[in-house]
C-alpha cells in the first residue's frame, strides 16, 4: 500500500494532527482524526460496526485533491 500524505492540519500541535492521506492503490482518501465520542451527534448518524468517525477542522478541506482540481477549473 503507497500512502501520500496529503497535508496536516496547519494549526496543529506536535504531537496532536489531523491528516489527511491518500491511497494510490485504492483511491481513497484516509482521514486521521480526533475520535468522536459524542453521543448526540453519532446518534444522528447510521454508522454500521465495521466504521468509526473521525473529525477534522473545516480549514483540512484544502488537502483533498478534488477541492484543488475544481478551484483550478473554475480560474
Amino acid at each position: 500500500m503507497a500512502l501520500r500524505k496529503l497535508g496536516k492540519d496547519p494549526e496543529s500541535k506536535v504531537d496532536g494532527s489531523p491528516t489527511v492521506y491518500l491511497d494510490d492503490q485504492t483511491d481513497n482518501y484516509l482521514v486521521q482524526g480526533w475520535k468522536v465520542l459524542d453521543q448526540e451527534r453519532l446518534g444522528q448518524m447510521d454508522i454500521p460496526g465495521h466504521e468509526t468517525v473521525v473529525e477534522i477542522p473545516r480549514r483540512m478541506v484544502q488537502f483533498f485533491e478534488e477541492m484543488k482540481r475544481d478551484e483550478a477549473t473554475d480560474v
